[in-house]
């Protein structure tokens, strides 16, 4: 489905009915990559809406001139968000970038949140301030890499830390596609040196949070980190955070199944608080 938006369309799917959930993918990629590792856990239980939704320059969902970068996007989301849940109550799940774009969404919308959910997410911190792991590779088959083209080689090489061809299989059915898709010229722009940081904290309110909050990291996720994500969300009163070994970025190849029962558990509580009036 289509919506139109001031600077652009969003491009979205919708599964299932319920109390919605908004999940917003990584950038480079498109919803699907979310939907391939989300939708077997939400088939086992009832009453959930799920909103997939192409970020703003990626997959279907096209953008104006007047984009020129990260609070654009949110200005798109929000109107999204408007357009399809006037003034209902929903949850957040954001990976990488997304999971960026997702705190922006609470920040604006924190009195409709039900829950958040952070994947391996992006922080509001420029790259000089950031603490990250040194890149490391636990297991490599170069023999898989013969008949890959470079973009594609060194998309799994920078995103792994497992290179073996059970998670090359699943990047390249998962993941792939929508990178086919996405906006190059716009991701590949100067956009990131001006316009990747909202001009506003969006963490700033998340301390008053107490919806339920599940972050999982990948202890040796070199792109985005786990050190920093302890330091801002460690004391909040309803945060689960998971920080898993022998993981990088792609925590939903690479530990599919602790992050299975992690969402599961999120879930639980987002449905505890909802009918718990003690929760806080």
């Amino acid at each position: 489905m289509e919506c139109h938006v001031n600077k652009g369309t969003i491009n979205y799917e919708v599964c299932g009915e319920g109390s919605p959930v908004i999940v917003l993918h990584a950038m480079g990629t498109d919803h699907r990559s979310m939907m391939y590792w989300l939708e077997p856990i939400f088939m086992e239980r009832t009453g959930w809406q799920r909103i997939y939704l192409d970020i703003p320059a990626h997959g279907k969902s096209a953008i104006t001139e007047q984009v020129k970068g990260t609070e654009d996007m949110l200005d798109m989301i929000i109107e999204f968000i408007d357009a399809v849940l006037p003034n209902q109550m929903f949850s957040v799940i954001g990976a990488s970038f997304g999971g960026y774009l997702a705190q922006g969404i609470v920040h604006k919308k924190r009195e409709l949140i039900t829950g958040i959910s952070l994947i391996a997410s992006a922080l509001h911190l420029p790259g000089s301030e950031r603490t990250l792991p040194a890149k490391v590779v636990f297991e490599v088959d170069t023999s898989l890499f013969v008949e890959l083209d470079d973009d594609v080689l060194n998309a799994f090489q920078l995103l792994m830390v497992r290179q073996n061809k059970s998670n090359l299989l699943t990047f390249l059915k998962e993941v792939q596609p929508g990178r086919l898709l996405a906006n190059r010229n716009f991701l590949s722009s100067d956009w990131k040196k001006e316009g990747y940081y909202y001009k506003f904290d969006p963490l700033s309110y998340f301390e008053q949070l107490q919806q339920p909050i599940l972050i999982v990291l990948g202890k040796q996720d070199s792109i985005c980190g786990y050190e920093d994500h302890m330091k801002i969300f460690g004391n909040y009163s309803h945060a689960t955070i998971a920080i898993l070994d022998h993981a990088g970025h792609m925590i939903q190849i690479e530990e599919r199944d602790v992050l299975t029962s992690l969402v599961t558990d999120w879930l639980l509580r987002i449905k505890n608080r909802s009918t718990n009036e003690n929760y806080s």
